[in-house]
């Protein structure tokens, strides 16, 4: 595990090998996609509009296999850029796999068969936790919002390979970042749509479910969007 970035990377720097989005434009997609409310919106300016604790939820056009059908819980959006983790990509390894590589004993067999997921294409050996508030304080943490923490120090995961850590958490390998402006501007192409995240959206629901599920947030069904077709 380790420490989150003050800022996520410049995608000229440290993401310039791996695609952090592929927009989706082209045809326009539903009319009711595109006057989406404030529960969940295609953005139209170019004003910054922090969507941390928001989900970004792929249009159906998108290209990026990274990304597609894919929801990003956003952990940090400013002018400077902004990092998230995709949140319902199943990788191929298992909490005890983590564990076992990070040389720490795991007895508990429902610990160790936790599914790990792939946060983004961006430093895939790194891991991170996202998990709600507790009575514990862990070594290197980020506050999202008022419910949510990311954390990225091992004392956590030593917690949970005995059975101590947090009641609601994910793990994942990965992340996904964009430079200054490239969100915003992959906003304006209609390559996602946004709302605010749901805990149980997180935790609670199936991972094949969980696209469907994030829409549902928004009001739109996505069999209006079936049509909507960006460009790869």
């Amino acid at each position: 595990m380790v420490r989150m970035a003050k800022h996520p990377p410049r995608k000229d720097s440290a993401t310039d090998d791996v695609p952090a989005g592929n927009p989706a434009a082209g045809k326009r997609a539903s009319r009711k996609a595109a006057n989406a409310t404030s529960r969940g919106q295609l953005a139209t300016d170019s004003r910054i509009r922090s969507l941390t604790g928001h989900f970004l939820i792929a249009m159906p056009g998108m290209g990026d296999p990274n990304f597609a059908r894919g929801i990003t819980f956003i952990c940090q959006h400013d002018e400077q850029g902004a990092m998230g983790l995709v949140v319902n990509r199943l990788s191929e390894f298992r909490l005890g796999d983590v564990l076992q590589q990070m040389q720490m004993p795991c007895e508990r067999a429902d610990v160790a068969d936790t599914p790990v997921l792939t946060g983004g294409p961006v430093q895939p050996e790194r891991g991170f936790v996202l998990h709600g508030f507790g009575e514990r304080e862990w070594e290197s943490s980020y506050r999202v919002n008022d419910m949510l923490i990311v954390t990225t120090s091992r004392d956590i995961l030593a917690a949970m390979a005995d059975g101590d850590g947090p009641h609601r958490a994910l793990v994942t390998l990965g992340y996904a970042g964009w430079g200054a402006g490239q969100l915003e501007q992959e906003l304006r192409e209609n390559a996602w749509l946004t709302v605010r995240a749901d805990e149980r959206i997180l935790f609670d629901t199936a991972l094949d479910e969980r696209w469907s599920a994030a829409m549902a947030l928004v009001g739109i069904n996505p069999a209006n969007l079936a049509n909507y077709s960006g460009r790869a």
